[in-house]
């Protein structure tokens, strides 16, 4: 008995175990199941999908989990925060599952994020909430008082949609006892009650039976149904109609046209006249049946009155009776069988779909859960799924009717940014329904391409001397890619050019790649750049390529041809450069002698470099003649003995650029037979003059040194004028005839000597030697101005005579106003040296300098030349002037300076007035009376 015990307890383990793996079998394939009874309200708890599926809560909110399911009937929802799947709406398992004993409805947890589905059935359980009902509540059975106790007559069924228990189970028949109910069970189970008679009838005691069909089912609390059956007893008939056959069948298919006769009932009567009349009539008809078919009672045939659907329902049963007018009737079945046709095309349902994916997502990536069926049954309802080619995507089975579009290989968004790829589904059916879903899918960018220049290499040409900031070329390069990750920004590798940095010569704008020059080229510096530009996308990390940029400067001709023999003039200016540009010819020289030849180069290149050489001038045309391309000057013609010995060539180089530029040499060519001739004729011959470039230098810097000195030389005569004054301020005069005489107007003699002989020398420049001669004139001073007066006559001072004056004189007299002789006439007048009639070839002062000077002279001499003992160099009546002006230029050409000549600083005046002086006696130095030029010309 224990070993018997342990026996079941071993097998209800195992059942246990069993079930426990096939629950958990279930979980792991992604498929649950839940129950719930009918008709309850929207929102009611059907199980907790998240922990069945061990799923977090969180998970399920981030990740998209929605139910769907196959009907367009939306019966489950999910609850994000809780997990729990709910119902919907109210579910009537009479309505979702008709004539079906296990109602089950199916559904699917679709989780976006992940791409995964899980399946769930729920079985919706019947509860007691139908009451078996009849078709008619009230019928009419008629029977023939001579039919015989036991007759059997067929009652309508009563019907219960529920199931199982709460199904229909027993029927009571109450009211007469001429009647008594038997139940028969058919071949689906199903109860047909049975009216039976139990007594004899009799018309004449009776002719109506009433009675009451109740039907009942087995819930709790029961429910019922009830019908009134009314029997009415008629006069005796002697034959019954009798059907064909018991049972009529037929087949048709699903798509026959509604109107067709399906089949036709035939029941024939012995009686004659009304007795054999026969009437057809559906005994038990359902009201899904009542709205297809139609039997005609007179025919007794059949017609469908509203299309048939395999796919609800492939076969009808009825039964129908045929009755005589003495109401006697046999009954017989009838079978309709529906065959199925493919008219149902398969139904794609795109349960979950990405819009957009990256175009590196790996190979494998689930873009896409579509539910594919087909309604049809058999070979029509199989389903074979494909996707169109050319894409790289690939459809994978994931549960019954569950495929996932999946990538079959990597994306590139740069081939194709956009798919839409179409998923075609096809049922076995001949002929095939197709049907097909299209999915819209955009391709992400990623930054995997890197910018490409439109141009393996660049190269560009750039003039010369160009502008700054000037456009050299636009690099342009392309990316691949979308967005910022194409957004290409250009910048210069790091270089140098000459030392320097590049970035100082070139930029580059980094939004269009176009590359200004930062500095003006020059050809003979720099005559190709090299650079390389780096183009940057804007991805991260970023992508970047390189191209070589080759900058060639054009040469323009900005250089002038540069003569290299003969030399330069500053380089003939050296020491030993004596010979520089001088050639020897004979005399004996044939035409087309070589005498010399110019050497020339220009730093231009090409066309600016091209030299030609010509003969602009020369002292002898004819004579000598230059190669046009060879620069060598050449003999013409045989030398005459007429031609100078000496000739100067000066021949231009140009080049060909355009404008032309040019530089010009000198050469010197001496006609000798000998080396000793040669030499005798340079040295002979004057030393060229210097350039008047150099010439002008020159003489801008003997203007400037003296003018310096010039102003020294009054910074300084103030200076002693200041002292002497100071010094008579502190000291009383020592004579006083010069009292109140300043000393400032004491300008001794040798003073005027001094600062003429400091300018007393000459200048000469020449041309041929290049050097600058300086000759000093012996007795330019001493025929200017004595160093003193002769020992043996006294110098007075103007101060003196002044003092004199006043002596002579108390009342001092006026200041004599400038005489109207101090003009000279027009005649008189003097111009430059050179500039005079023949007869006045004497040169006047003509500029400032030399007027200054000859206003010191005068002012210094005027008092001695007045007493005609003077001896200012020069002779009587010149004043020393014509020694440096001109042997012509007497006193005659100058008025009597004496009468306006005014001392800066003084009040005394000079006056031409002898017979004044002599009246006055006092202070007078025995000076004679000032005569005009023509007067002491006569004397002599």
């Amino acid at each position: 008995m224990c070993a018997a015990r342990q026996g079941r307890w071993g097998r209800r383990q195992r059942a246990l175990l069993c079930c426990v793996l096939v629950a958990a079998w279930e979980a792991a394939w992604g498929q649950l199941r839940y129950s719930v009874p009918e008709e309850l309200p929207k929102g009611s708890f059907v199980g907790d999908v998240a922990k069945d599926l061990a799923l977090q809560l969180a998970a399920l909110r981030d990740r998209g989990a929605r139910v769907v399911s196959a009907d367009r009937t939306r019966y489950f929802a999910l609850h994000a925060n809780s997990g729990h799947l709910v119902t919907a709406e109210r579910l009537d398992r009479e309505q979702l599952c008709r004539l079906v004993e296990r109602c089950v409805l199916r559904c699917e947890v679709i989780v976006e994020d992940e791409m995964k589905v899980y399946e769930i059935e729920v079985e919706i359980t019947d509860i007691n909430d139908n009451a078996p009902s009849f078709g008619e509540a009230e019928k009419e059975v008629r029977m023939s008082e001579t039919t015989a106790p036991g007759s059997r007559f067929p009652l309508a069924a009563a019907h219960d949609p529920d199931v199982g228990v709460n199904s229909l189970q027993t029927y009571e028949l109450s009211g007469d006892e001429h009647f008594s109910l038997s139940v028969q069970a058919g071949a689906d189970g199903e109860k047909r009650p049975e009216l039976v008679l139990a007594k004899a009838l009799d018309r004449e005691e009776a002719a109506f039976h009433e009675l009451v069909l109740m039907a009942s089912d087995g819930g709790e609390p029961s429910r019922t149904g009830t019908a009134r059956i009314r029997v009415s007893v008629l006069d005796a008939n002697d034959n019954a109609p009798v059907f064909s056959q018991a049972v009529y069948a037929v087949r048709v298919p699903e798509d026959v046209p509604v109107g067709s006769t399906l089949l036709a009932l035939t029941a024939t009567d012995a009686d004659e006249g009304l007795n054999g009349e026969v009437k057809y009539s559906v005994i038990k008809l359902t009201a899904v049946q009542t709205d297809k078919f139609y039997l005609d009672p007179e025919t007794g045939s059949i017609r469908l009155v509203r299309s048939l659907d395999f796919e609800e329902g492939d076969s009808y049963e009825f039964s129908v009776e045929a009755r005589d007018n003495g109401e006697l009737f046999d009954t017989a079945t009838v079978s309709i069988s529906v065959t199925d046709v493919n008219d149902n095309a398969p139904e794609i349902s795109v349960r979950s779909a990405l819009s957009e994916i990256s175009e590196d997502a790996p190979s494998g990536t689930v873009v896409a859960l579509l539910h594919v069926q087909d309604r049809d049954s058999g070979a029509n309802g199989e389903v074979r799924c494909s996707i169109v080619e050319g894409v790289p995507f690939r459809l994978e089975r994931a549960l019954n009717n569950y495929y996932s579009v999946v990538t079959a290989r990597e994306l590139d968004r740069e081939e194709v940014s956009e798919y839409n790829v179409t998923v075609r589904a096809a049922d076995g059916g001949s002929p095939s329904l197709r049907s097909s879903a299209v999915l819209a899918l955009r391709v992400l960018d990623v930054n995997d391409n890197a910018p490409v220049f439109a141009e393996a290499r660049y190269s560009a040409r750039l003039a010369e001397n160009n502008a700054e900031g000037a456009l050299v070329l636009t690099v342009r390069a392309w990316d691949a890619d979308w967005g910022q990750n194409a957004r290409v920004r250009y910048r210069l590798a790091e270089g140098r050019v000459r030392g320097a940095p590049l970035s100082s010569y070139v930029s580059v704008q980094a939004e269009t790649g176009a590359l200004y020059a930062l500095r003006s080229f020059d050809y003979e510096e720099v005559r190709e750049v090299g650079l390389w530009v780096r183009a940057e996308d804007g991805g991260a990390p970023a992508l970047s390529s390189n191209v070589s940029v080759r900058l060639l400067i054009v040469d323009e001709n900005d250089n002038a041809p540069q003569v290299l023999y003969p030399p330069a003039a500053a380089a003939a200016a050296a020491p030993g450069a004596v010979w520089a540009g001088v050639e020897l010819a004979p005399r004996s020289a044939e035409p087309g002698a070589l005498v010399a030849k110019v050497v020339a180069v220009d730093a231009d290149a090409g066309q600016n470099a091209w030299l030609s050489y010509e003969l602009a001038k020369a002292t002898e045309p004819g004579l000598f003649r230059v190669g046009l391309h060879s620069g060598e000057v050449r003999t013409a013609r045989s030398p005459l003995a007429r031609d100078a010995p000496r000739h100067s060539l000066v021949v231009v180089v140009k080049d060909q650029g355009r404008p032309a530029l040019s530089a010009t040499a000198t050469l010197t060519v001496v006609l000798a037979e000998s080396v000793a001739e040669l030499l005798s004729e340079l040295g002979s011959a004057a030393a060229p003059a210097e350039p008047a470039g150099s010439l002008t230098r020159w003489l801008v810097l003997a203007v400037a040194a003296v003018s310096c000195l010039f102003l020294a030389f009054l910074l300084l005569l103030l200076a002693l004028r200041l002292r002497r004054w100071r010094r008579s301020q502190l000291l009383p005069p020592a004579s006083g005839a010069l009292r109140g005489v300043p000393a400032s107007h004491f300008v001794g003699i040798d003073g005027v000597r001094a600062f003429l002989h400091s300018y007393s020398h000459e200048v000469s420049l020449t041309a041929d030697s290049r050097k600058s001669q300086r000759r000093w004139a012996a007795d330019s001073c001493c025929n200017t101005l004595p160093a003193r007066p002769p020992p043996d006559k006294a110098a007075p001072l103007l101060g003196e005579d002044a003092a004199g004056a006043r002596g002579a004189q108390p009342d001092a007299l006026p200041q004599a106003q400038p005489n109207t002789d101090w003009r000279f006439s027009q005649t008189q007048r003097p111009g430059t040296s050179g500039s005079q009639n023949g007869e006045e070839g004497g040169a006047w002062p003509n500029n400032q300098f030399d007027t200054e000077m000859l206003q010191a002279m005068i002012l210094a001499s005027a008092n001695e030349a007045a007493d005609g003992n003077s001896t200012l160099g020069g002779g009587t009546g010149t004043m020393g002037l014509s020694a440096r002006y001109g042997p012509q230029f007497t006193l005659q050409h100058v008025p009597d300076y004496r009468q306006n000549v005014y001392i800066p600083g003084s009040t005394a005046t000079l006056t031409n007035a002898a017979g004044k002086r002599d009246a006055k006696g006092a202070g007078s130095s025995g000076g004679n009376k000032k005569k005009s030029g023509k007067k002491e010309k006569e004397k002599k």
